[in-house]
C-alpha cells in the first residue's frame, strides 16, 4: 500500500510513520484531521469526501516532493474519501527528519498545502436535515446543497 495516496479504507498511521522513518531521522512528527461534530456553528452528523482522484493523487505528490526537498525531510500522506463518520481519520501526515523543529515545520507545511490545492470536496450531513459543501472561499465556509 502506497504511502502517498487517496484512500477509501481507514488510514494506518502506522504505514505512514514506517514509510517516513530511518536511522538518521531523530523525529517523526504526525498530524491526523478527525471528523469532527461540529461546523460554523451547526452539529455535523457525518461527511463524505470526493476527488478528482488522477489530479489529487499528483497534487499529493507533488507537495511531498516540494516539501522533502525544501525541508530535508521524508513525507506520507494519505486522504480518505467517501462515507466518514464522527471520530474516523479523514487524513493524516507524517515527516521524519533529522531534527523535531523540520519535522514539525514540514508537517505544517504539508497538511496546509494539502488544504489549499489538491482537489478534495468535502460535503457534510447535519443534525438539521440538511446538508452543505464545505468552501472556505464563500461566507461561513459553506453552501447548502439543493438551495437550502
Amino acid at each position: 500500500m502506497p504511502a502517498t495516496r487517496l484512500t477509501s479504507d481507514p488510514i494506518d498511521l502506522a504505514i505512514l510513520v514506517a514509510a517516513v522513518s530511518a536511522p538518521r531521522h531523530g523525529a517523526v512528527a504526525t498530524f491526523t484531521g478527525v471528523v469532527r461534530d461540529h461546523h460554523a456553528g451547526r452539529a455535523v452528523l457525518s461527511l463524505a469526501y470526493s476527488a478528482y482522484a488522477p489530479m489529487a493523487e499528483r497534487e499529493l505528490a507533488a507537495i511531498v516532493d516540494e516539501v522533502g526537498a525544501a525541508h530535508e525531510v521524508s513525507v506520507a500522506v494519505q486522504h480518505r474519501i467517501g462515507a466518514l463518520a464522527l471520530g474516523d481519520v479523514a487524513v493524516a501526515v507524517a515527516v521524519g527528519a533529522d531534527h523535531r523543529d523540520a519535522a514539525f515545520a514540514a508537517c505544517r507545511e504539508v497538511i496546509d498545502a494539502v488544504k489549499r490545492r489538491v482537489p478534495i470536496w468535502k460535503r457534510e450531513r447535519y443534525a438539521d436535515g440538511t446538508e452543505a459543501w464545505v468552501d472556505p472561499t464563500v461566507p461561513e465556509g459553506i453552501v447548502p446543497v439543493g438551495g437550502g
